[in-house]
């Protein structure tokens, strides 16, 4: 371990920039080369007489730098960021505009990390991620390496779910492995349920499909029981298609009874549950999911992309049985070959180091504030939300219709999807979902809800929209 004790007053920054600051410095000068171990943290904070956050942020500092990179276990070790400045290798650090400016509105996001520290945090486990860049470039098996199973077998345990590996496969996305659990359970033309008002995509893959998509009634708890009993007397239905947690659009939750009431149908009937979990992390108490309940029965699919992020493109998914995941495994690789194994080791890294669990509680404190905002700004009971979700299901009066609203909040730089796309059956209801997260920072979004209170207080002629 090299003996090191950085001169901070060499840096005018603040004392975690500067340990950064003198890394580089040192780095130039030859007093630090490539391969050097820096002190542990807490023995340095002890040395400089600061506080260990101090030194650790100073650390991932270094780390976005490229300075240094860290292993758990193992400690911080300097990696050569400025020796490779001198020989032709400059990291562009600053943010590429063309990428900023990116942005799909008619999704569902949750809100975007904006804290200095937790960025250094998600950058640092990119960095460490890079170390092993030319293996993660290869082909590899399907379901994903033994590594990041494991790790997907913690996270899917804090949802209280301890399958066996070999029922966990890492998938490219929900959506993908939706439409390949879908494409074994149910042939063209036969029927498969799901909410009246659902997840779009389970719209889309249905067309595709070219299955016979029913929707449920629905109150305040989920679909209703009974309904689905009668549907599985009438239609013979070859799945159960749910969102149950924060569901999308309407942000309701299926409590404890209820998710029993349904998985007691299901048995009855022999129906296979398809559980949608991708806002299973958000709340720090879920009710047990469909498959702690009736694990012989439902397909688990746990996206990634409300709660660490939807660029990742990777979801864990577990099988009900052995038996069944093999042809799962024949129509993903079909489709997909894989999840990037670069998404899976950088996942990987955050569950392992904890900055999963830091994105969880930004992406949470975040979305309550912003539905604190739109208790502050709309009128109760005009609205549907929970405080953890991250948008709003809109009922319209005052003479807007869905298509007329969303042209007048199109500027507004929030998303605001029309009923139709959500709808399964009957005619569309003059209403809106309204996205809370995203790029937008909170105090534009304030200045858009407010903008939005306005219009829904008069007619769309009062408010200036003539579409």
């Amino acid at each position: 371990m090299k003996t090191w004790k950085p001169d901070l007053t060499r840096s005018r920054s603040p004392r975690y920039m500067a340990i950064a600051d003198v890394i580089e410095m040192d780095l130039r000068s030859g007093n630090l080369v490539i391969g050097d171990r820096l002190p542990p943290q807490r023995e340095l904070a002890k040395v400089l007489n600061v506080d260990f956050t101090t030194v650790a942020r100073g650390y991932l500092e270094a780390q976005k730098r490229g300075l240094v990179s860290s292993h758990v276990g193992r400690g911080t070790f300097v990696t050569g960021g400025a020796d490779k400045e001198r020989r032709g290798f400059v990291s562009d650090a600053a943010p590429d505009p063309r990428r900023a400016s990116i942005v799909d509105f008619s999704m569902n996001m949750p809100p975007e990390p904006d804290d200095p520290e937790l960025i250094a945090r998600m950058q640092g486990g990119l960095t460490t991620v890079a170390t092993n860049l030319v293996p993660l470039l290869r082909y590899q098996s399907f379901g994903g390496a033994g590594v990041d199973k494991e790790a997907a077998a913690v996270w899917l345990g804090r949802r209280g779910l301890v399958p066996s590996q070999e029922r966990i496969f890492l998938t490219p996305g929900a959506h993908p492995a939706l439409l390949a659990i879908f494409g074994m359970l149910a042939k063209p033309g036969e029927t498969v349920l799901s909410e009246s008002i659902t997840y779009p995509g389970m719209r889309s893959i249905a067309a595709q499909l070219r299955l016979t998509l029913v929707g449920l009634p629905m109150d305040d708890e989920g679909i209703l029981p009974a309904a689905f009993a009668e549907a599985c007397e009438k239609k013979k239905p070859k799945a159960l298609y749910l969102n149950p947690i924060l569901q999308n659009p309407m942000t309701l939750t299926v409590p404890e009874r209820r998710r029993e009431e349904i998985c007691a149908v299901a048995r009855k009937y022999g129906v296979p549950i398809v559980e949608d979990d991708a806002y299973g992390f958000i709340p720090l108490r879920a009710p047990a999911p469909l498959a702690a309940i009736a694990p012989e029965l439902t397909w688990h699919v746990g996206g990634l992309s409300k709660s660490l992020g939807a660029g990742l493109r990777l979801a864990y998914v577990v099988a009900p049985d052995t038996r069944a995941a093999w042809p799962f495994v024949s129509a993903m690789r079909a489709n997909n070959v894989m999840a990037s194994p670069l998404s899976a080791a950088l996942a990987t890294r955050w569950i392992e180091d904890g900055t999963a669990d830091n994105i969880l509680h930004f992406v949470r404190t975040e979305a309550m504030a912003r539905q604190a905002l739109v208790a502050n700004i709309l009128p109760e009971g005009s609205y549907r939300g929970d405080p953890l979700s991250f948008n709003i299901w809109l009922p319209l009066a005052q003479g807007w219709t869905r298509s007329t609203f969303g042209s007048h909040m199109r500027s507004a730089g929030i998303g605001v999807v029309a009923s139709d796309a959500f709808c399964v059956d009957g005619p569309a209801p003059e209403a809106v979902r309204v996205c809370l997260g995203g790029p937008i920072q909170r105090t534009a979004l304030e200045a858009a809800l407010e903008f939005m209170g306005h219009a829904l207080q008069s007619s769309p002629e009062m408010a200036g929209s003539f579409f």
